[in-house]
């Protein structure tokens, strides 16, 4: 489709008082006149045949397969001109709403014929599943500038929005070196008997000096020790409350997405350990179902369950959790169990269960603190009857849900109390210290 420019209106502006000219009285004013329309009309022309068909401007999108929710990756548009005179425009996208383009539009490019350009493009992950990219389109202005056309494009390619996996890919590359206290995590060294030789690498401060091996030290002429692994496999069962109280936001994302990136991370590091992986998934029933498994097809599993999930309005269902559990996974296992409590009575199914599946699993629970509640406790400011209720009742609210947080210690219940921005190095070094304790 082609249309004009501004600029061909600017010269249409400019010429338009020629056809005063006969009015005046000037000889020949209506052929002046006339000339001068065909000029620019044949100008116009021209230029409108200056600009290629899409087939001469191809367009590659090559754009990461996945994202995760509120990670930012990059991709680019690549275009190519066979066209024998320069090519210039703009670049438009239409990309889903649950994709958001961080770099600005539309995108200005340049080029000659046999150049490659590149339009690097920013976006990040607003809403989990599977999405097609959609439509991009480019408005090629001609030669002159006076026409425009728009050549559209249809790729068939598509994105999928997962739970956050910067997390997973930032304890990785800390593991890879060695730093993972830089993310809060504590690096566990087991003792004694039940390693098996795993290789060697260098010496780094705090290893063992028993294990540094003297021969490969002299070869290499830099201290050397010997790497073991730990002989123990055990089965780790990942549970997500997808109930209402999870759908409660924590800064500008509700606390259910923090819960499955801190999931994954979890499923990850323990898949890594050589432990089987599983997941359960609910609310008023059960909304997804992994069976334990170990290394990169668990964590695979695990994911491709993740991102579907959405948290609700129901009220969770405790009892069917618990009972799915018992029927599906009758060997011990370590179940972290992602959800909140808001006070004794309205968390007695929890309670309940936790403390009786204390007898026969070891549960981890992972209480998402409610920042809004604790802010609204310690808000000192109002003075009207209004604040001072709402301060009551944060505070009353407050002191219940650590009753009943209380109560799982007491049972023997593991419970981390946490705001959802910082829990996932707590669950991770939960995880790690009863992996190196081996109660499991």
């Amino acid at each position: 489709m082609y249309m004009p420019t501004r600029r061909l209106a600017a010269v249409v502006l400019v010429t338009a008082p020629v056809w005063w000219l006969p009015a005046i009285g000037i000889p020949h004013a209506v052929i002046v006149a006339s000339v001068v329309m065909a000029v620019v009309a044949l100008a116009a022309l021209a230029d409108a045949l200056g600009i290629p068909a899409q087939s001469e401007v191809p367009l590659e999108r090559s754009f990461p397969s996945t994202v995760g929710v509120r990670d930012t990756v990059a991709g680019e548009y690549r275009l190519t001109s066979h066209w024998p005179v320069r090519v210039q425009g703009e670049l438009f996208d239409s990309l889903p709403a649950a994709v958001r383009r961080e770099t600005a539009a539309p995108q200005p490019f340049a080029m000659r014929r046999g150049d490659d350009v590149a339009l690097s493009v920013s976006i990040s992950g607003r809403d989990r599943g599977e999405w097609p990219l959609g439509p991009v389109a480019l408005r090629v202005v001609g030669p002159l500038g006076l026409m425009a056309r728009t050549i559209r494009y249809a790729p068939a390619d598509q994105i999928l929005v997962t739970p956050s996996i910067a997390s997973v890919r930032h304890y990785r590359l800390l593991a890879l070196q060695r730093r993972l206290r830089d993310a809060g995590v504590r690096v566990l060294r087991r003792r004694g008997e039940g390693t098996s030789f795993a290789g060697l690498r260098e010496y780094v401060q705090g290893d063992d000096p028993r294990f540094i091996d003297w021969k490969a030290s002299a070869r290499r002429r830099a201290l050397i020790t010997r790497e073991f692994s730990v002989e123990q496999g055990q089965t780790v069962l990942i549970v997500i409350d997808c109930g209402r109280l999870m759908t409660q936001l924590a800064g500008d994302l509700p606390r259910f997405e923090y819960a499955l990136s801190s999931a994954l991370v979890l499923a990850d590091v323990a898949a890594g350990s050589g432990d089987q992986v599983g997941l359960l998934a609910f609310d008023d029933q059960v909304r997804a179902w992994v069976s334990p498994a170990r290394g990169t097809e668990a964590l695979r599993s695990v994911r491709a369950a993740l991102i579907p999930l959405r948290a609700s309005m129901a009220e969770p269902d405790y009892a069917t959790a618990f009972r799915t559990l018992a029927a599906r996974q009758r060997k011990r296992a370590l179940i972290v169990f992602y959800t909140d409590v808001i006070d004794p009575r309205a968390s007695q199914a929890l309670i309940a269960h936790t403390t009786r599946g204390a007898r026969h699993h070891l549960p981890v629970v992972v209480a998402l603190r409610n920042e809004s509640l604790v802010d609204a406790a310690a808000a000192g400011g109002g003075r009207t009857t209004t604040a001072v209720y709402e301060r009551a009742a944060a505070e009353e609210l407050l002191s219940a849900r650590e009753e009943a947080l209380e109560r799982m210690r007491q049972a023997g219940v593991s419970v981390i109390d946490i705001r959802p921005q910082s829990m996932t190095a707590a669950v991770v070094n939960r995880y790690l210290e009863l992996k190196g304790r081996g109660v499991v």
